[in-house]
């Protein structure tokens, strides 16, 4: 074998645990955010601070980050990516041995920003990597390993961060705050023992640099203006954010409503498996919708999707016990095909300005940081109002089903290309595809 294939393939198996591990990463919070919400009795719009702190690095350091990846390329962008992940991740053992829920925020904020390092890098090189026909099928088996580390990821956290759920419901309770909240801390410093590692190994194993490919040519500079006044990226921009910020809101009440007496009845612990059965549903859905897109219009099977989700939460909202729980794990099934799905509508025929629609379209990922708060929100009105938790619960859901319908509209209506100005470059913009989850 070539010293330069031996290279791609080790770029490639280094590359798959990356995306494992920000998977991984990204659904820790799932079980992260109803354990400290007990530990600190937070109100749920409180607790849903730690995902705006964690989905708002997406907004604010996307364009940082492509800036970095542009100046030091692909294999030190992804390095850079996984030291500030990795010290994100220790800035939490700190924020858990004080038990300072405020102290939490930055570290995930962090954590999440090496996080949005990756998502900008390892993309693109993934699809650079190898024979440009075979692009695709590249990162779709990185997307798949990706969704496994979001399957994984609420069990093994389930598995640490409530180890101490073990206990007695009177022993349990006897706990200080602060030996409830250092649960958290074995599980994050295997994180970050992981992605040192994984940084070591990148930066000195040899790696193709791909500097050559971090940006585009373009004929002329294209801003983001022009960018948005094409109604598709528009409107695609904002299906991303009504996505990423349902499907990241369905997931981190997962645990608090299965494990509600009337619908589950079993401990939070036990419930955070059933978040891990929402992202394998995910995951087994983006292999099925994957093989039905060959065929399919991808204008038909976005609002499809999108309208049984709506039907599954009408009937978790309106029942209770196993019709209840299993309806809202089921969602995960159609959320599937949703972001890539819409990630390739927004940026159809743009040619040159594909990277700059995308740029915006990472951005958007910070509805995971708006959309959960404000579902809170609405559980903690209806809570106050009814004096029912699950029946609070239930009602809030239709936050997430306005997100859908907006999803819907895009994929039947606000989808559809106007032709005005637009580059035409042809069925589809060249330029880097970028995965969120």
């Amino acid at each position: 074998m070539s010293s330069t294939a031996s290279g791609t393939r080790m770029a490639l198996i280094a590359m798959t645990a990356i995306f494992f591990m920000w998977g991984f990463i990204t659904e820790l919070n799932g079980v992260l955010i109803p354990h400290l919400q007990s530990v600190f009795e937070l109100t749920h719009a409180r607790s849903m601070l730690l995902d705006s702190a964690f989905f708002g690095a997406y907004f604010v350091m996307a364009l940082p980050a492509g800036r970095v990846v542009a100046r030091v390329g692909y294999k030190l962008g992804i390095v850079i990516g996984l030291l500030i992940a990795g010290a994100g991740a220790l800035l939490v053992l700190p924020a858990a041995q004080m038990a300072s829920f405020n102290l939490f925020l930055p570290a995930l904020f962090i954590l999440a920003t090496g996080v949005v390092v990756l998502q900008v890098a390892a993309n693109p090189y993934v699809s650079l990597l190898g024979a440009p026909q075979r692009a695709a099928s590249r990162l779709n088996f990185a997307q798949a390993v990706n969704s496994l580390g979001h399957t994984i990821g609420p069990y093994v956290a389930g598995l640490l961060i409530f180890s101490a759920t073990l206990l007695s419901a009177e022993q349990l309770a006897a706990l200080p705050a602060a030996e409830r909240v250092q649960t958290v801390q074995p599980l994050y410093i295997g994180v970050a023992v992981a992605l040192l590692v994984l940084a070591a190994a990148v930066y000195f194993f040899r790696l193709p640099a791909l500097f050559e490919a971090t940006e585009q040519a373009d004929s002329r500079p294209h801003g983001f203006a022009e960018v948005l006044r094409l109604p598709h990226v528009r409107w695609g921009v904002l299906a991303i954010f009504f996505y990423v910020g349902v499907e990241v809101t369905v997931a981190h009440f997962m645990v608090k409503y299965v494990s509600q007496p009337t619908i589950g009845g079993m401990s939070e612990r036990d419930a955070s498996l059933y978040l891990s059965y929402y992202h394998a549903a995910a995951m087994v859905g983006r292999f099925v919708g994957a093989a039905l897109l060959m065929r399919a219009n991808p204008r038909r099977m976005l609002p499809l999707y999108a309208a049984l989700n709506i039907l599954l939460l009408l009937v978790t909202m309106t029942t209770l016990g196993g019709v209840a729980m299993w309806s809202v794990v089921a969602v995960g099934l159609f959320n599937s095909i949703m972001f890539p799905t819409i990630f390739t509508l927004a940026i159809e025929r743009l040619g040159p300005m594909t990277e700059k629609a995308s740029s915006l379209l990472v951005m958007a990922i910070v509805g995971g940081a708006v959309i959960p708060p404000l579902q809170g929100l609405f559980v903690d009105l209806f809570n106050a109002r009814l004096g029912d938790e699950t029946r609070a619960l239930q009602y809030a859901f239709f936050v997430s089903i306005l997100c859908y319908a907006y999803i819907l509209w895009y994929g039947w209506r606000g989808s559809r290309l106007s032709g005005a100005g637009l580059p035409g470059a042809g069925p589809s913009g060249a330029g880097v595809v970028v995965a969120k989850d």
